[in-house]
């Protein structure tokens, strides 16, 4: 009776030692679905910020300079007075202009009244035609002379207006360049100061011939906006802490030529600076949006496999095979890379622990936090 049940047991061990080595093993990978999404193409460049405008504040008469009327440095609106200038010697022009239209005004006047009586008095033949041409050709002459005066009063009244100096635009001013109290004028010390608007700033970069061409490719035209698109090319500039400056820019003009000497043309964008963040000058990375893959097909980095034939991903079936699946790639963004064809949305592509497997064999989907390897093991 032990016999049978000794006999009885090594029956079971054997078949439950058969069992475990009938079960089979199926390679543990992760998966992932491939999804459709739009991909921003960048270029990244370096550029130069520069002020919306720049203007130098400059002596347009010769005197000496008599007061400063602002505080170095701050803001100015535009047409407030900066400077004013000896004004003495224009003053006395003026007023001689002046005085000197008044005066020809006033012959004027006498040689129309000499004209009026003239002209009856010689359709009575009373008075000579050569009487007739006198009064004529005052007349004339009072009325050149009136408009020469007219001429000086406005030129005398030009450079009187011109001692006082005033900002052409709303902006921060510089200091002062030259002292009070020195000669100003066209000649020598003629810039006083500079006016920078930069509420508003340009940011200038250089593209190469290569990214002309294939941005015309892509059919974008850059610095040209294009209300057909849902998009515009912008930039976006990185401050000096590596930061990046949260107002993007957008881009109004390309150079219609290349440089010769570089092989590249000049590129600009538009920003606002409400809080003077961006200092004319100063350098900068730019971040240009050249293209938006709209519906794309964007899959993990390292889920490719290269190989001489080419590129090629382990897809895996509805029945969990793992199929070699060929493809043809297209840009790369960051740790993703564009599929241009061989895959659909929604199929599911091995991630991790495709490079030992072999295609058509059956595969184990588990999750990303597991650990590929020792669950290979384990099984």
């Amino acid at each position: 009776m032990t016999q049978k049940i000794i006999g009885l047991i090594v029956i079971v061990l054997c078949i439950t030692a058969c069992k475990k080595e009938e079960k089979p093993h199926y390679p543990a990978v992760v998966i992932s679905s491939v999804q459709k999404d739009d991909v921003k193409l960048y270029g990244e460049y370096v550029g130069r910020i520069r002020a919306y405008r720049y203007v130098e504040v400059r002596a347009r008469v010769e005197g000496y300079l008599q007061k400063m009327m602002f505080d170095e440095g701050k803001r100015v609106e535009q047409g407030e007075v900066l400077f004013l200038i000896d004004q003495s010697q224009y003053k006395a022009r003026l007023d001689k202009a002046k005085a000197q239209l008044k005066s020809d005004v006033a012959s004027f006047n006498k040689a129309n009244r000499d004209l009026k009586r003239i002209e009856p008095l010689f359709m009575e033949n009373a008075a000579s035609e050569l009487d007739l041409d006198n009064a004529k050709a005052a007349q004339e002459s009072a009325i050149a002379a009136v408009a020469m005066s007219e001429a000086n009063l406005a030129q005398y009244q030009l450079e009187f207006d011109f001692t006082t100096v005033r900002s052409p635009l709303k902006g921060n001013i510089s200091q002062r360049y030259v002292d009070i109290g020195a000669l100003v004028g066209p000649g020598n010390n003629s810039l006083l100061a500079t006016v920078v608007q930069s509420d508003t700033v340009l940011v200038d970069f250089k593209m190469t011939a290569l990214d002309y061409l294939r941005s015309r490719e892509r059919n974008v035209a850059i610095g040209e906006t294009d209300s057909t698109r849902s998009w515009q090319p912008t930039v976006k500039v990185t401050l000096a802490d590596n930061r990046e400056y949260p107002i993007e820019g957008i881009v109004d003009f390309a150079d219609p030529q290349v440089d010769p000497k570089t092989g590249t043309f000049g590129v600009r964008a538009e920003l606002a600076n409400p809080n003077q963040v961006l200092l004319p000058g100063q350098f900068t990375k730019v971040k240009f949006l050249l293209d938006i893959i709209e519906g794309a097909i964007v899959i993990p980095r390292k889920s490719l496999i290269i190989e001489k034939g080419g590129s090629f991903v382990y897809v895996m079936r509805r029945d969990s095979i793992a199929e070699k699946r060929f493809v043809e790639t297209g840009p790369e963004i960051g740790n993703s890379i564009v599929v241009e064809r061989g895959l659909g949305a929604n199929e599911q592509i091995i991630t991790e622990g495709q490079q030992k497997l072999n295609p058509g064999v059956k595969v184990k989907a588990v999750e990303p936090t597991t650990n590929v390897l020792t669950d290979q093991k384990a099984d």
